[in-house]
């Protein structure tokens, strides 16, 4: 059977769905699991319950404790919770993934003390991490999970995976204490070291607009793909200092054509304003959140001078990369933060006119990553290769989308194209879903589990819909 629906003029199908009827737990047994949560079985059953058809149902209890069930590794550092998350199948621990696999369960974290202390862990461990070194983006802690980097130029520490400077992954481990704090009302986080590496991130983003010269970051290594290195001696391409910050590489880990990458300025611009809170409600510390208002400001302002393009066809939107001398890149990644998904970052409204009309040039064939086939149409990257969608970037469009029919479509698209496994993959060819890369990538099954829990709290009429 095949599942279609109608966006706009257009009716696009899914990819034919699986005959099966029995859909027994992908789930490793409960003694094989690294960490159980009551609360978040609980909330498994509950959804579960409102979920019509079974195939979908399947996915989200497989999907929705995956981090739970095979990343996480709890302990105690210094007399406070330490929680190690791996990404799946590489065996190390990025500050971007470990946020967002732990977001979706913050919910329940008053629930459940134990998964209060463990996300607590993982705002320890990020800490940790950002002492280190604070332009990585993924640590290993000598496990040699990340082989690829052993000629990186300069060399790296035991302790890191890659040194590739990303702004957001300074922009997720705040995302993550204010959501805890929000959330918990915990502020036993925002320790000395915790302000600490707050300063340092404040330090690294004002370095990184190189105002006043390239700064101490510089990338370089050896290898054929010319996506995993930075030009010009590992500084990347000229740009004219503007105020906006530099970005080395993409939350994909792929070298950036320009270095302005917008919509990680955009979040950097949000990542400020929640710091700017903790150190003014918390903290007291005044003088400290000015400054990170102040930064926040003139991000903010840059983006809106220099940030935009008028595109034939759509008009005003938001470039996706910039070097603020005149060049732009009109395109989107599935990683996040992506343009698609600035809404669920909290850097824009949903009807912001700009945002709808970014939204419907990534959504379209003007987006040289947004690809279209038999199993379906969504957003790639260069990252996975041409004609491969990445299901992370269909869930996102589904967050954001304001849409029921949109929702749907996604969801059939979700469920049709995990090739039978049960589970999300990072990227799957447009034509055939059992040709996908990673077997076991944790944050993409944790969102889609985070998905179908928003929709059983705000469209709940979605999920009674058989597929």
């Amino acid at each position: 059977m095949t599942g279609g629906v109608t966006l706009g003029t257009r009716k696009f199908f899914a990819f034919s769905a699986s005959a099966r009827r029995d859909f027994p737990s992908s789930r490793p047994v409960a003694s094989q699991r690294k960490f159980l949560s009551e609360a978040v079985e609980a909330k498994i059953t509950e959804v579960k319950r409102a979920i019509a058809d079974p195939e979908l149902a399947w996915l989200f209890e497989n999907c929705f404790p995956n981090t739970l069930d095979t990343t996480v590794t709890v302990g105690i550092r210094d007399n406070r919770p330490d929680t190690l998350v791996i990404t799946g199948d590489i065996n190390a621990m990025w500050l971007r993934d470990s946020t967002a696999q732990v977001t979706p369960y913050l919910p329940l974290a008053l629930k459940d003390r134990k998964l209060k202390d463990l996300i607590a862990g993982v705002i320890n461990r990020q800490t940790f991490c950002i002492l280190i070194d604070r332009y990585a983006n993924a640590f290993s802690f000598g496990a040699k999970a990340c082989p690829w980097g052993v000629n990186d130029k300069p060399p790296s520490s035991p302790e890191i995976c890659e040194r590739k400077w990303e702004i957001d992954s300074l922009c997720y481990p705040i995302r993550l204490s204010h959501s805890y704090w929000k959330t918990t009302g915990d502020t036993s986080c925002f320790h000395s070291d915790w302000q600490q590496a707050s300063r340092l991130i404040l330090k690294t983003f004002r370095e990184q607009q190189r105002m006043n010269g390239p700064g101490p970051y510089r990338f370089q290594r050896t290898t054929d793909n010319p996506i995993d290195t930075p030009p010009f001696n590992g500084l990347g391409n000229p740009t004219r200092p503007v105020g906006l910050i530099h970005s080395a590489f993409r939350p994909s880990d792929d070298a950036c054509v320009y270095p302005f990458l917008i919509p990680a300025n955009l979040f950097a611009v949000v990542a400020l304003k929640q710091l700017a809170e903790i150190f003014s409600t918390v903290l007291s510390d005044r003088s400290f959140a000015g400054e990170c208002r102040a930064l926040a400001q003139q991000i903010a302002e840059a983006v809106n001078t220099y940030g935009k393009a008028r595109v034939r066809r759509h008009g005003l939107v938001y470039a996706y990369e910039v070097d603020g001398i005149g060049n732009e890149l009109l395109m989107d990644d599935a990683n996040v933060p992506s343009l698609l998904s600035l809404p669920y970052l909290g850097c824009c409204a949903p009807n912001d006119p700009v945002y709808r009309r970014t939204r419907a040039l990534i959504l379209s064939a003007d987006n040289p990553y947004f690809f279209r086939g038999r199993a379906g149409e969504g957003i790639g990257g260069p990252h996975a290769g041409l004609n491969m969608i990445w299901p992370l970037g269909i869930i996102v469009r589904a967050l954001t989308s304001t849409e029921d029919a949109e929702i749907l479509y996604c969801l059939r698209v979700l469920k049709n194209t995990h090739a039978e496994t049960g589970f999300m993959h990072e990227a799957f060819d447009k034509e055939d879903p059992k040709k996908f890369t990673r077997s076991w990538f944790a944050w993409a099954n944790t969102i889609f589990g985070e998905l179908v829990v928003k929709l059983y709290e705000q469209r709940p009429h979605l999920l009674k819909t058989q597929l």
